[in-house]
């Protein structure tokens, strides 16, 4: 089993930890990431699809046709960019819109045929052969940990492109954060964005951390020790974003944020380190209890 790794922006340059345990989960299950030289940014569904839908799809196209080469789907850590190459593989279902995007890639040398599309890292995961492997791998308990599931916009909407679980009662993550021994808990205004989604982020700040505010208070209302979440700029605001709360005296008690893979390595034995869960801005202060 293989997949090329599109890392996107996020995991690279701000939180190298959500590769590494990405990559040392998935060489510890026997199936190979291959890297894709030459990937840029999928590029930002939110914003640049909203402003410029053509040129965001010859981007995506182009990043697409780097996978295609390598003859394995592209698999993503990242709900951003799986909208991004997900919807435009959707897109360029259209023989015509297709054969109008390969004119221009043709310009610079490339070609994308659609035979290979996306994968999200939890769709990789939860294939039968896959979790089963990961189930008979488990060396340390999380019984007593009491995780709020955070899913993210991208990864659920639009439902019909998407294809793999309602928007409105999804269940993935948190029958994986089940199996794993720990136990989901729901709470408040679970669906509800991170924050930073559709460059809410950029343009408005202060709206941003209060959308990861109430989360994080709602989280913590209904007794989480950590939120779980399958995307890496969510991550990215769950965690910085409440560093900065704290900052501004706004937040009490924050709560540890972690991405699928990291928790799956812990459940493996894997050491936290490794899993650069210490590159993180909130500490991991529930692992004393593991």
């Amino acid at each position: 089993m293989k997949y090329s790794f599109f890392l996107g922006c996020i995991a690279p340059l701000r939180y190298p930890g959500l590769e590494a345990a990405t990559r040392l989960l998935f060489k510890e299950l026997g199936i190979e990431l291959l890297d894709l030289k030459g990937a840029s940014c999928c590029p930002a569904p939110g914003v640049f699809g909203s402003f410029d839908l053509w040129n965001w799809l010859l981007v995506a196209a182009r990043n697409l046709s780097i996978a295609e080469e390598q003859n394995v789907d592209a698999m993503v850590i990242c709900n951003g960019c799986y909208a991004t190459l997900q919807e435009a593989y959707h897109l360029l279902g259209k023989p015509e819109r297709l054969e109008a995007v390969n004119k221009v890639l043709s310009q610079i040398g490339r070609n994308y045929q659609r035979r290979t599309g996306v994968k999200h890292v939890v769709e990789v995961l939860m294939q039968k052969e896959v979790w089963d492997k990961i189930l008979s791998l488990k060396k340390r308990p999380l019984g007593g940990l009491k995780i709020a599931v955070h899913y993210g916009c991208h990864y659920l909407k639009p439902s019909k492109v998407r294809g793999h679980e309602s928007p409105e009662t999804p269940y993935h993550i948190d029958n994986m954060v089940k199996d794993l021994g720990a136990e989901p808990v729901e709470y408040v205004d679970k669906l509800m964005c991170c924050g930073a989604g559709g460059g809410v982020r950029s343009g408005n700040s202060d709206e941003a951390r209060q959308f990861t505010l109430t989360k994080i208070e709602n989280a913590r209302k209904a007794g989480a020790d950590l939120i779980v979440h399958p995307c890496a700029f969510c991550h990215f605001q769950l965690d910085t974003g409440q560093q900065e709360l704290l900052d501004q005296g706004l937040l009490k008690e924050p709560l540890p944020v972690i991405l699928i893979t990291q928790l799956i390595g812990l459940a493996l034995g894997m050491k936290p380190e490794a899993l650069g869960l210490n590159l993180n801005k909130i500490p991991h202060n529930y692992l004393s209890r593991l």
